[in-house]
């Protein structure tokens, strides 16, 4: 087995799920409310770890106010990784919680040289568009950029004050241990982040009130420094950050999706065409090497990747992806035949979420703040 490696920067190798549990502290997802079970990510356990979700599922049950905050990179396409954290956005403002997106263009700016209309401009026609097309609503959501947090000075200074008397509470040693390498771009991409985080509880935006952060396992650093900056804060009286951890959606290759490498992922502006040549060519297959060796020994569905999408994405019936697997490991359906399933199901999304992001185009200034 290939070592297992998981940073903010690098995911390779092998991923132990219950090893990365132990190794970050984090607790397992088990028993939650009936209405995460109608969730396919919670459901087939794709959302497989949290910090303080009890908090979260309170307000929940409670019909209390509660904030979900996330943050998006404007790089590269929109493709189905990220649409299963925009699925999970979703899914919690419709649970009642006010959204909280940050398009980080200071952080592209620091770590890809990106200018900040650039990134204005990746952020808008790729990541934004597809969230309301997907089904993110207007109401109880705030999407800003990092350079320009509010109209409002009142929001705009209270954020920028947050990040710097947090500034006053970390370590370079902390910032050390968890980026390695550190520059003063970092630092303040890394307290802005944190900023990002806890703002929505400052008395100009919600008050005090539990914030969930959904991310990849591979993000936990920057959740572990938020958290341990926020113990030593006295200026505030801020509630401790949630999480949850899904995890991760291999690319076509089965290693990493990577923003710079069209092949090893779908994006959601992709053409049928596209669909056709990438799941044929680059999906990486869990069949055997002949047909004759397929049909007596069966394929492994755990790694192949076709499979993998249904899983997570693509097919909700629990009873149709138990036989697929079932067919497959016997050997009854063929690799070919595993991928033309993924291909029609996803031409047949795709097709529709391309007529919404059309839709969609007309209402982005609704969610920009």
């Amino acid at each position: 087995m290939a070592e297992m490696t998981v940073t903010p920067w690098e995911v390779k190798g092998d991923i132990d799920y219950d090893k990365l549990i132990k190794e970050f502290g984090l607790t397992p997802i088990e028993d939650l409310p009936t209405v995460f079970q109608k969730n396919i990510l919670f459901r087939r356990g794709v959302v497989f770890a949290h910090r303080d979700i009890d908090r979260i599922l309170e307000c929940i049950k409670n019909k209390k106010p509660f904030a979900m905050m996330t943050g998006l990179m404007p790089t590269g396409k929109f493709h189905i990784g990220h649409m299963m954290l925009a699925q999970q956005i979703i899914f919690y403002q419709s649970l009642g919680a006010k959204i909280y997106i940050a398009v980080a263009d200071i952080e592209a700016f620091h770590a890809r040289g990106q200018t900040l209309e650039e990134s204005r401009q990746i952020a808008i026609n790729e990541y934004i568009t597809n969230y309301i097309a997907l089904g993110l609503k207007p109401k109880n959501c705030e999407i800003y950029f990092q350079s320009n947090r509010s109209d409002d000075p009142k929001k705009s200074n209270a954020y920028y004050r947050l990040q710097n008397i947090l500034a006053k509470h970390a370590t370079f040693n902390e910032f050390k241990a968890v980026y390695g390498e550190i520059t003063p771009g970092k630092m303040v991409s890394s307290l802005l982040q944190a900023a990002d985080m806890f703002h929505p509880q400052l008395k100009e935006f919600e008050k005090p009130i539990p914030v969930l952060v959904p991310v990849g396992a591979d993000q936990d650093p920057h959740i572990r420094l938020a958290r341990d900056i926020c113990q030593r804060t006295k200026e505030y009286k801020l509630i401790q950050l949630s999480s949850t951890y899904q995890k991760f959606i291999p690319g076509l290759k089965g290693d990493k999706m990577s923003s710079s490498d069209p092949t090893s992922y779908i994006a959601l502006s992709d053409l049928p065409g596209d669909i056709d040549n990438k799941i044929k060519k680059y999906a990486f297959s869990g069949g055997r090497e002949t047909l004759e060796e397929h049909r007596k020994l069966g394929g492994n569905p755990d790694v192949d990747v076709s499979f993998q999408y249904l899983k997570y994405i693509f097919e909700d019936d629990d009873k149709k992806l138990k036989k697929i697997y079932d067919d497959y490991k016997s050997g009854k359906l063929l690799t070919g035949e595993l991928k033309q399933i993924l291909i029609d199901k996803m031409k047949l999304f795709l097709r529709e979420h391309q007529k919404k992001r059309e839709d969609a185009k007309k209402s982005i200034n609704k969610f920009l703040k």
